[in-house]
């Protein structure tokens, strides 16, 4: 690929804008050597004002999402994009949350460029599970779990059943969720709908892939290739083991 467009697609600028930076001096290798428009070297060791540049397609990231943050760039306010570079934001093919997060959810978010990828996460069919640890407003009674599994809870407003669901309790007042799907605001409307409500909830797994204890909120970093892998490991068995308490 060309040098213009690659810097194009990473989000750098439009293919004017990357020729001014160009011509400018601002794209060196490692070496520190200037490039021009007909150089083609290999990605890592392009520099855009001395750093490496973005990772190339397909990217994949994991965000740690924070309360108060919406997962589009055209919702008002505060949105995940503003957690990243700008130009993350601009890159082609676009960079795109794989499935969302309320804005008053926290937790592991993932993105991607990677079209295919963010399906097969996301497909009922890959029974991708994603585990939430829900802080209540009341003890649970005991029948929530029975009832969350047993594949007939009907939510308001709905005509079919949710798939079934695990509830494994973590006190009284707090329990980690596993899901098949997700639906709009899912979690939340199942306690509802058995009498309680969530004060705060957060995604601690997805797949096989857990939020690292050392990504703090509103961090991110790229997967590496054992954690991509890993987001599909065992999580084809309902009856699989949760993650570790946090």
């Amino acid at each position: 690929m060309k040098l213009v467009k690659l810097l194009a697609n990473l989000g750098y600028g439009s293919r004017k804008e990357v020729q001014r930076l160009i011509r400018a001096g601002a794209i060196t290798d490692d070496q520190g050597n200037v490039l021009d428009e007909g150089d083609f070297p290999p990605h890592a060791t392009i520099r855009f004002r001395g750093d490496p540049l973005d990772p190339p397609f397909p990217l994949l990231l994991m965000l740690h999402k924070p309360d108060g943050y919406t997962c589009s760039a055209d919702d008002p306010g505060a949105t995940i994009f503003d957690l990243l570079p700008p130009r993350f934001a601009l890159r082609n093919p676009l960079l795109s949350p794989v499935g969302r997060l309320d804005k008053d959810t926290t937790g592991l978010l993932l993105l991607t460029d990677d079209g295919q990828l963010l399906h097969k996460i996301i497909h009922p069919k890959s029974a991708c599970l994603k585990v939430y640890r829900a802080d209540l407003d009341r003890p649970l009674d005991g029948h929530e779990a029975g009832w969350f599994a047993s594949g007939e809870m009907l939510l308001k407003s709905e005509s079919k059943p949710l798939l079934p669901a695990r509830l494994e309790a973590k006190g009284p007042k707090q329990a980690l969720v596993t899901l098949h799907e997700g639906r709009y605001h899912q979690v939340r409307r199942m306690f509802a709908a058995a009498g309680n409500h969530v004060l705060a909830l957060k995604r601690i797994a997805i797949g096989g892939l857990r939020l690292p204890d050392d990504l703090a909120e509103g961090e991110w970093r790229s997967l590496t290739a054992d954690e991509r892998a890993g987001i599909f490991s065992g999580s084809t068995a309902a009856t699989r083991p949760l993650v570790p308490e946090e």
